[in-house]
């Protein structure tokens, strides 16, 4: 179809329409992201029909369903109207750069940069989990729900997060599912224990992000062979700085 090269506008501008929807109509918010979701979805099976690549659907569609969900589950949490609106123009954004890639990647691979796509992974991945997390935390205080089923929504996001940087860094099935579990088991240790925490979701949220950040970038050295005593040095530095930063911060927010 010689017209695919036009979803790279046409899925983040009808995108931010239905998130505009959303913000008007809070009531279709399930049907909106039914939407959004059946968009994100039929686009990248568009885009693998149209090439010679068998990649599994998952793959493609897990990072801007947990983005854009996410920033919708994160503006429940957000009383400035003005905020939210940057949020979706994030969003629009965010989408036209994901589609772009993945058109390369499918029907344009002269242009296709695996450096590019890696760093709009490792954006893209952390702020959709700082978005679940705050969500996380900002649905167990306002509607007090039992903390095991929160742990099932959690446990999902980061295999799905995990599953997509994996699959665009090159590392195998096996390795993925098992890194997965592993990382899944930790952080939900590590929500329980920073749900006792007496702070904003917010803050609770970043922690947990941070920690994710950490764990996950000294696995990826550790599967390609480059992890070093500096490498983790550095690594745990930034995790421990950030971390005080954010907790040093938290009486502001």
């Amino acid at each position: 179809m010689k017209y695919n090269k036009f979803l790279i506008l046409i899925v983040p501008v009808l995108s931010f329409l239905l998130l505009e929807i959303y913000f008007f109509y809070p009531k279709l918010v399930f049907i909106v992201l039914v939407v959004l979701f059946s968009l994100v979805f039929f686009t990248a099976r568009q885009l693998i029909l149209a090439s010679d690549k068998n990649e599994n659907i998952i793959h493609i569609i897990s990072l801007p369903i947990l983005f854009v969900f996410g920033s919708v589950f994160f503006s429940f949490f957000i009383p400035s109207g003005f905020v939210i609106q940057l949020l979706f123009l994030a969003d629009l954004i965010f989408l036209y750069y994901y589609v772009r890639q993945m058109y390369y990647y499918f029907l344009k691979q002269e242009l296709y940069q695996k450096i590019d796509m890696e760093n709009l992974s490792a954006y893209g991945n952390f702020m959709a989990f700082y978005f679940m997390a705050v969500s996380f935390f900002g649905l167990q205080l306002y509607l007090d729900l039992a903390i095991w089923k929160l742990m099932i929504f959690l446990l999902v996001v980061v295999f799905l997060v995990v599953f997509q940087v994996f699959w665009v860094k090159g590392i195998d099935k096996k390795s993925s599912f098992f890194y997965a579990l592993l990382l899944s088991l930790i952080m939900l240790e590590l929500a329980w224990g920073i749900s006792f925490l007496t702070l904003s979701y917010y803050i609770l949220g970043l922690l947990l992000a941070i920690s994710f950040y950490v764990l996950i970038g000294l696995i990826k050295f550790y599967l390609f062979g480059s992890l070093s005593r500096e490498k983790v040095k550095l690594y745990l530095i930034f995790g421990f700085i950030s971390i005080l930063v954010a907790l040093l911060t938290a009486r502001w927010i």
